[in-house]
């Protein structure tokens, strides 16, 4: 583990260099977290939480510190994503304003850099920051809490309507000479009646490998309505850990819907706490792998209050030898009386060789509830495709309606139409590049 530690010290002297100045509380906070990276090291295989994800790929390899890059809004307008009508940009980790599209926000809302926010917002950010993603036992948030320079802040004051949707988009750029680390840091709090759409896209204009290391913390306040979208799709090498902590206050409605599409080894880890009576969570999510990739995705949703509905649903379409885990628990406190608690997950496998290691969890401490939880692995079924094929469609046509009506349960959720139309398009590319590689065995 010292080895580790010393290879994080260019990191760590690139924190301190851009700390000065940096209120003393964000600086004893990176203190503890580097310290208790320090001690946890990275998590393997022998903790219950990783069994089926190793990460000694990681942990084995010389990232070093992202550097600064400019990224022109030509290059931005050909990304398959970050087109809304507002946008916070994060080059390399880093805010970038000259990108970003922040103007006719609303009175009172706050957007941009985190790092900025800190001192600008300093009646805000501390009571915030920090709170819900634990970097105590945690390796990968205590890493980020300690290495992160910059990050996202997005702020709605109490009745506050977003009307158009704001995504906050993560650029990995560079010449890929050299393997980097990047630390995204997203910090949302919503307050009371207030509404908004957000998109937290990940993607890439380099090649070869880099680790994308991403905590985000939501805080919904009463009656807030927030509907959150998660797109990853990073460069067939790189690495993604990534962290959200959602905590929901009384009445509120938080919607998370994750679309994992790229990357060589991906883990999601998405905790919502149910913190107030009538809260309501809903977490959907969409993962397609292929080749030699692993997806693993870890989902708790902990019902604190009384009266709060969960819903959850999962959905994986895996071929080659690709790797998924799904974790999904679901806890319910003595106090959640009244809890209905709904999760599914289901794999799509299409091909012999693809897998996926499912393990649904209740944990229940309360006796008037509703929970239910089902997950189900299999392949195509053979009879719908030669009914369809007998209709005049090739096995082919047939395969892809079969895969798109699976798919289209989450997709067509997304309630933000340039966003679920990029989203079909990627679902068709990489069915049409598993095609040609079918075609050309």
């Amino acid at each position: 583990m010292t080895q580790v530690v010393e290879r994080l010290q260019p990191w760590i002297a690139t924190v301190e260099g851009r700390a000065q100045g940096a209120p003393r509380w964000l600086q004893d906070v990176r203190d503890k977290a580097a310290a208790r990276f320090a001690a946890l090291g990275f998590p393997t295989v022998r903790d219950e939480e990783w069994r089926f994800t190793n990460v000694a790929p990681i942990a084995s390899t010389d990232f070093r510190p992202s550097a600064e890059a400019v990224v022109s809004a030509e290059q931005m307008a050909a990304l398959p994503y970050g087109n809304l009508p507002l946008r916070i940009a994060m080059v390399n980790g880093r805010f970038s304003a000259g990108v970003s599209r922040l103007q006719n926000l609303p009175r009172g809302v706050r957007a941009g850099s985190l790092a900025a926010a800190f001192t600008e917002h300093a009646d805000v950010v501390p009571r915030y920051y920090g709170q819900l993603a634990d970097f105590h036992s945690r390796s990968f948030v205590a890493l980020n809490t300690a290495l992160a320079i910059d990050g996202a802040y997005l702020y709605i004051p109490d009745g506050t309507v977003l009307e158009h949707p704001i995504e906050i988009l993560f650029v990995t750029a560079g010449d890929g000479s050299s393997a980097e680390m990047t630390q995204p840091r997203t910090l949302i709090v919503a307050g009371e009646r207030s509404q908004a759409r957000i998109v937290e896209t990940y993607v890439t204009l380099r090649e070869g490998t880099y680790f994308t290391n991403a905590v985000t913390e939501v805080f919904a306040g009463e009656h807030a309505v927030i509907d959150h979208y998660k797109v990853q799709q990073e460069g067939l090498e790189a690495f993604h850990i990534a962290t959200m902590q959602v905590n929901a206050q009384r009445s509120a409605n938080f919607s998370s819907h994750s679309f994992s599409l790229g990357g060589r080894l991906v883990r999601n880890d998405v905790n919502a706490a149910l913190d107030g009576e009538g809260a309501e969570v809903t977490l959907n999510g969409m993962y397609l792998a292929d080749g030699d990739r692993l997806i693993d995705n870890h989902t708790t949703i902990d019902h604190a209050r009384a009266h709060c509905p969960s819903h959850e649903i999962y959905k994986g379409i895996l071929g080659g030898r690709a790797r998924a885990v799904f974790n999904g628990k679901i806890i319910v406190r003595q106090d959640a009386q009244k809890t209905d608690a709904k999760q599914t997950n289901r794999a799509l496998l299409l091909s012999d060789s693809a897998s996926i290691n499912t393990k649904p969890q209740l944990e229940i401490f309360a006796d008037d509830v509703k929970c239910t939880h089902g997950a189900a692995v299999g392949q195509l079924d053979e009879d719908a495709i030669f009914y369809l094929r007998a209709r005049g469609l090739t096995y082919f046509e047939a395969r892809d309606m079969l895969i798109h009506a699976f798919a289209g349960e989450i997709i067509d959720r997304v309630q933000i139409e340039p966003l679920r139309q990029a989203l079909e398009a990627e679902l068709y590319a990489q069915l049409a590049n598993d095609l040609a590689e079918i075609d050309a065995a």
